[in-house]
């Protein structure tokens, strides 16, 4: 069965400073023709720091569009005006977010946080030998670092005070489930 729909015409309704909002009209398998909206994302990093063995960082902020504090792993969108690659991406967040610099990054998987209604695909990465330093966060960021135990962040799953998805995802796969 065929399933791949092919695009008629694109059309940008709204070009943001992070994001763009499309509404594409295609063409459906059938012949057929429907419109698709979606949100036009660069992408994303996000990062998990292991001080130790057993501690990570996470990063509380306020996120407006559920007006709540979230408990988060520091991440960031990419920066395609600069063409950044996604390992400088994750050391430019993890170091705005958190003051730290890690001596190995490594990349554990990517997924796509909601590929109804947006294009990005955001990647979670590893950090490990943490060396502190000052944070760097964007000037309209207010974000406060905390250092727990990741037994505890993952209780924290359990209980529902961790509800950020890519937090969810990149701990759960960590812990192996």
């Amino acid at each position: 069965m065929k399933l791949k729909e092919k695009i008629y015409k694109k059309d940008k309704i709204y070009k943001g400073r992070a994001i763009d909002f499309c509404v594409d009209e295609i063409i459906l398998p059938d012949g057929k023709k429907a419109k698709r909206e979606y949100i036009d994302h660069p992408g994303a990093v996000a990062i998990v720091p292991f001080v130790n063995k057993k501690d990570i960082v996470l990063v509380r902020q306020y996120r407006y569009p559920v007006d709540k504090i979230t408990y988060e792993i520091p991440a960031g969108k990419l920066d395609k005006s600069k063409k950044e690659s996604l390992i400088a991406c994750a050391r430019r967040e993890l170091k705005e977010e958190t003051g730290y610099t890690a001596k190995k990054i490594t990349k554990l998987l990517s997924f796509f946080p909601s590929s109804t209604f947006s294009n990005e695909e955001l990647y979670i990465y590893l950090a490990e030998g943490l060396t502190p330093g000052d944070t760097h966060p964007d000037e309209d960021e207010f974000v406060e670092k905390i250092i727990i135990p990741f037994k505890q962040a993952i209780d924290m799953i359990k209980t529902g005070k961790i509800k950020d998805a890519k937090t969810v995802i990149a701990l759960l796969y960590l812990f192996g489930i």
